[in-house]
């Protein structure tokens, strides 16, 4: 088992394995002393019945009151009614502020569970427990915590830094296929933005092959950044790459693309806008493009610039009249690039000159 320390204001451990589920309990009850007592844990109605019981009878045997919440599976349940459906979960079950939430799956039950800890009673201890490559690797790490809104991905949220994370590689074993490769995405992303080593790992070995070690470094790399800037205001906003345009592709498909594929063709945009502006060293674009297509993750959407900019604009990387957009020196190396919101249509057209 690897273990990763995330240094933010409140430090927590990143526990790495395969078979370590079981031991949910036993990793709680040391972080815990004689504070919690009750748990509930949030998960949704594909994950419960998979892993659900284990959890709870793991927390159980450590002497935790365990009360279990679920919902639809999906994006269009990542809603504050939602949210709110937790709340009453919390408050049915006795939950208080020295009690615990566990969010058990993906990045939206991580995202919901994150959220309603943050607001209930001014603020609960949570857990994660990802089980998708995407929620192991990003956003289980770091404390975004969020739903999503009509006007837009994310738009209502919080900074809400987990107590645990707790990675058992063995529930990747049973994830389609289709959402392990959504997952890849975000470990491209890492290698694009800040490993240059890593990217030229993913180009010659089968990533399946390498998943613990693979989830691991990236895990490394985001405790790295998250440290730096916990509140998002510098640094970490590198880890955005991609993000822009994959949030305005999501809400242009009503979600029925899913973020890793859109943060897929963000970076492809992301990355030929930065090359074709002179930012970015030429060729990276083209390497990035056949790295995601090696993987089967698409690189382009089907909407056009404009529509896809408008879509954007309502992003919460916007300061005011300006945009931050993150491209690239070179792939390895990121780059913010502050633009005028009314120049973002010409910004990422003139990257579609790039081949």
């Amino acid at each position: 088992m690897k273990t990763i320390t995330i240094s933010t204001g409140k430090p927590y451990d990143a526990h790495i394995g395969k078979g370590i589920l079981q031991r949910v309990g036993k990793r709680v009850a040391a972080i815990s002393g004689q504070r919690y007592s009750r748990v509930l844990v949030v998960t949704d109605d594909k994950v419960g019945p998979l892993y659900g019981k284990t959890v709870a009878d793991s927390l159980q045997q450590a002497g935790f009151a365990v009360s279990t919440f679920a919902f639809k599976n999906g994006e269009a349940s990542k809603t504050m009614d939602t949210a709110m459906d937790i709340i009453a979960g919390m408050s049915k079950n006795g939950l208080t502020r020295s009690d615990l939430l566990v969010a058990l799956g993906g990045g939206v039950t991580g995202d919901l569970t994150g959220f309603a800890a943050s607001i209930y009673q001014r603020g609960i201890d949570y857990i994660q427990i990802p089980t998708t490559l995407l929620a192991a690797v990003d956003s289980s790490v770091g404390g975004k915590t969020s739903v999503n809104t009509a006007a837009g991905k994310n738009m209502v949220g919080s900074f809400w830094q987990p107590r645990l994370v707790i990675c058992d590689t063995a529930t990747l074993d049973t994830l389609p296929e289709e959402i392990l490769t959504d997952g890849l995405a975000e470990v491209i992303k890492y290698g694009c933005i800040l490993d240059d080593e890593l990217f030229a790992i993913l180009e010659t070995e089968v990533l399946q092959e390498h998943l613990p070690k693979t989830i691991a470094r990236c895990i490394q790399l985001k405790a790295i950044v998250v440290s730096e800037d916990e509140r998002d205001t510098g640094l970490r906003q590198i880890l955005n790459f991609g993000h822009t345009a994959a949030h305005g592709i999501e809400k242009l498909s009503n979600y029925a693309i899913s973020h890793g594929q859109a943060v897929s063709i963000g970076m492809c945009i992301a990355a030929a806008a930065g090359e074709a502006a002179g930012k970015t060293e030429p060729g990276a674009t083209s390497r990035i493009r056949a790295l995601l297509t090696r993987y089967g993750l698409p690189i382009k959407s089907g909407f056009t610039i404009p529509r896809l900019a408008k879509a954007s604009l309502g992003d919460k990387k916007r300061s005011g009249d300006d945009i931050t957009l993150v491209t690239l020196r070179r792939v390895g190396q990121a780059l913010l690039h502050p633009v005028p919101a009314e120049t973002l249509q010409a910004f990422w057209t003139a990257g579609k000159a790039i081949k």
